[in-house]
């Protein structure tokens, strides 16, 4: 089987997630995502992975790539600001980019738990 078969390009490239709170483990915030028609609050990573993926299975109904996400969360006293650009996945396996706003500060990732653990390193520190 040829890879191209297995891996999906994503045309949902970016969605961008504004933390309000971080407390042992806990992340509270806003998601915003092209396919959403306003933020959507989040209480969770696993929240965020599980909407990402449900608005990606999306993917397979519509045709053209969508723009990239504007904030609309600038008027919230916010602890970080996060983008997340999602490049390929086969399921929960997601290869991609963790853009870190606020330190302008990037890394990849290539999985969705590295994604999650790269998120909770951050606001962990």
């Amino acid at each position: 089987m040829r890879l191209s078969n297995k891996m999906f390009p994503c045309q949902s490239r970016e969605a961008v997630v504004t933390v309000l709170s971080y407390h042992n483990g806990i992340i509270e915030g806003y998601l915003q995502h092209p396919r959403l028609e306003k933020r959507e609050k989040v209480c969770s990573l696993s929240q965020i992975v599980l909407l990402l993926n449900s608005l990606l299975n999306l993917e397979d109904s519509l045709g053209s790539p969508l723009p990239l996400v504007h904030r609309d969360c600038d008027n919230l006293e916010s602890i970080a600001v996060f983008r997340i650009q999602i490049l390929f996945r086969e399921h929960y396996t997601w290869q991609g980019k963790l853009v870190w706003q606020d330190e302008t500060k990037e890394t990849v990732f290539h999985s969705c738990i590295e994604l999650m653990q790269l998120i909770d390193e951050i606001l962990g520190e």
